[in-house]
């Protein structure tokens, strides 16, 4: 097997374990503590990739205004999209959530429309209306005249994830920051706005150690480790053919929602989940970066 597939199927197999995870720990934990424990445990990670690559010293390139810059960049793309993610799946099935997230990609494209003034196409308007389409799929979950409210506020938690990450691999791709240091910023300026909050509403809490190590797999397995293996491979292999694995990670989400939380691995999940895909596809190769591409 050539390195760069190990390095996306290891990226892939630990992403798909977002959701599960994360549903586990907010049966005790709250959106907000999970983002500050989480977002602090990736950063620590990435400081030390970064002192293992030797790149830190390229911090002292960076202005003031970079940072401000990487502040709103990863504000928006890091703890804007994990905490509407978090309150999603509070909401709602993980694996429902989970598929909604993947209309990220679509809403990349509206708004490298509008910022980037990129054409808007029949070809592109036909990709959104799909999108959109199988959102609705997947909330309303066959019954569309009888969706619970705790369903509508998960999805719309999951829309407003969706637009964040949207938002931000097109911010990213306007910047030429180094993808190392600037993912480590990111959350590391997460984990201030996180700690803040936790401040702010004086929302003091204690891990526990089976959260403790929840909190590790969410902030090292679940995002650092994936994201430094998908990183070398884009590097070492073709950017589209290995682009295109990310989508196995949505269908490989579902079958550890159905067996470790035993959600109901129903059709119309899977349905909605190929029409968000096939308006992605639509979309000639290359229109936008892949979500992890641009970190």
């Amino acid at each position: 097997m050539k390195r760069e597939y190990l390095y996306a199927g290891i990226s892939i197999f630990l992403w798909s374990t977002t959701a599960t995870v994360t549903k586990l720990l907010l049966g005790s934990l709250n959106s907000m503590q999970i983002m500050l424990a989480s977002s602090a445990v990736a950063f620590v990670f990435l400081l030390v990739v970064n002192l293992a690559k030797g790149t830190l010293k390229e911090l002292k390139i960076y202005r003031f205004t970079d940072h401000i810059q990487i502040f709103i960049i990863g504000t928006v793309g890091i703890f804007l999209y994990h905490l509407f993610l978090y309150l999603g799946i509070d909401m709602m099935d993980a694996s429902q959530a989970f598929i909604i997230n993947y209309l990220w990609p679509i809403m990349s494209v509206v708004f490298a429309c509008i910022i980037l003034k990129e054409k808007m196409t029949f070809k592109k308007a036909v990709a959104i209306a799909l999108s959109f389409a199988g959102v609705v799929i997947v909330t309303a979950n066959g019954n569309l005249f009888n969706i619970g409210k705790d369903t509508l506020t998960g999805s719309f938690y999951c829309i407003l994830c969706a637009v964040s990450y949207g938002l931000f691999t097109v911010l990213n791709k306007q910047k030429s920051y180094n993808k190392y240091l600037s993912m480590m910023l990111y959350y590391f300026y997460s984990f201030i706005i996180s700690l803040i909050c936790i401040l702010l509403t004086k929302d003091r809490f204690t891990l526990s150690f089976v959260q403790g190590v929840g909190m590790l797999w969410v902030g090292v397995f679940a995002t650092a480790i994936p994201f430094t293996a998908w990183a070398l491979a884009l590097e070492k292999g073709d950017t589209a053919k290995i682009s295109n694995l990310a989508y196995i990670t949505p269908f490989l989400s579902l079958v550890w929602t159905s067996l470790i939380l035993k959600e109901e691995l129903n059709v119309h999940s899977i349905f909605g989940l190929l029409i968000i895909i096939m308006g992605i596809f639509i979309q000639l190769k290359g229109n936008f970066q892949s979500r992890y591409s641009s970190k």
